[in-house]
C-alpha cells in the first residue's frame, strides 16, 4: 500500500507537440493535473522531467502551471535513473514508493520505471495519466512492466489510496477534485 510519508510522484517528459498526438492526449493531461492537484495536497514531493527540451520543446503549459515553483529536470537517457541530477533528487526525498506518469510508455515510462525497480524502490504506473502515440504501445509496456514487478494504478485510486481514510483533513480537497 502507498503511504503519505513515503510516496512521490514521477511525471515523464509531458512535452511539446509529443504531448498532444499521443492516445488520449487531452483525457491525460487533465488526470495529470488532477493527480498532480492531489499530491501537492498531500504534501508530496513531485519531480518532473523534460527528454532533450531544446528538440521536443517544454512541458505543456497546463502542468507547467501548477509546476510553477519548481524546476523540470533536463535529461537525454531514456531511463532517467542514469542522470544524476535525478538520481540525486530521488534520493534527497528518501521515499521508496514512486507513482510514475507520462510519455511515451513504452520507452521513457517504461525505462525509468526499470531503473527505479532495479534500485530498490517500490514503483507504480497512473495508468491514466500515462500514453504513447500508438495504444498498442501503451499496452505492451504495461504488459511487460507488470512482468516485471511493477504495479498499476490509476488517480482515484492511488489519491484514495493515500488519504486512508474520510476523516483524513485532506480527503474533503481530494474529492473535490475527483468528482
Amino acid at each position: 500500500m502507498l503511504t503519505q510519508e513515503n510516496t512521490g510522484l514521477i511525471i515523464v517528459d509531458v512535452q511539446g507537440k509529443l504531448a498532444r498526438i499521443v492516445h488520449e492526449s487531452e483525457k491525460m493531461i487533465s488526470n495529470l493535473e488532477k493527480l498532480i492537484r492531489g499530491c501537492q495536497i498531500l504534501s508530496l514531493p513531485i519531480i518532473y522531467l523534460e527528454q532533450n527540451p531544446n528538440g521536443l520543446g517544454n512541458t505543456v503549459l497546463e502542468l507547467k502551471q501548477l509546476l510553477e515553483n519548481q524546476k523540470a529536470i533536463e535529461k537525454y537517457t531514456f531511463n532517467a535513473f542514469e542522470n544524476d541530477e535525478f538520481k540525486n533528487a530521488v534520493l534527497k526525498t528518501k521515499r521508496k514508493q514512486w507513482l510514475i506518469c507520462g510519455i511515451e510508455a513504452h520507452i521513457c515510462v517504461y525505462q525509468t520505471a526499470m531503473g527505479l525497480l532495479e534500485n530498490n524502490f517500490e514503483v507504480e504506473i497512473v495508468t491514466d495519466c500515462t500514453s504513447s502515440r500508438s495504444k498498442n504501445s501503451i499496452d505492451l509496456a504495461l504488459q511487460k512492466m507488470q512482468q516485471k514487478g511493477i504495479s498499476l494504478t490509476n488517480v482515484e485510486m492511488c489519491l484514495y489510496e493515500l488519504v486512508k481514510d474520510s476523516r483524513n483533513e485532506n480527503f474533503r480537497a481530494i474529492l473535490g477534485l475527483i468528482k
